[in-house]
């Protein structure tokens, strides 16, 4: 009978743990950092895609955009972050 219940403690906190994993993930300066760049380069992906008249994939976008616009970006991003609101 005691495992049953330590079983049902058990899964009632996995989605509580889940839901805070997640809300630490959103939280996470590297994360929206992440995310941030990842927006970048899929805008970067859909330009050079347009501009070829196809797709020009994920992998192609990722080096291009990172050979050409990353250290602007990344620099225009921490000027950001240092001016006070």
């Amino acid at each position: 009978m005691k495992a049953n219940c330590l079983e049902t403690a058990n899964m009632t906190d996995e989605p509580k743990q889940a839901l805070t994993t997640n809300e630490l993930l959103r939280n996470s300066s590297l994360y929206r950092e992440f995310q941030a760049e990842r927006e970048e380069i899929m805008k970067h992906k859909w330009i050079e895609s347009e501009k070829a008249g196809r797709d020009i994939g994920f992998e192609r976008a990722l080096t291009d955009w990172i050979i050409k616009h990353r250290s602007k970006w990344r620099k225009a991003r921490q000027m950001t972050s240092r001016t006070p609101a």
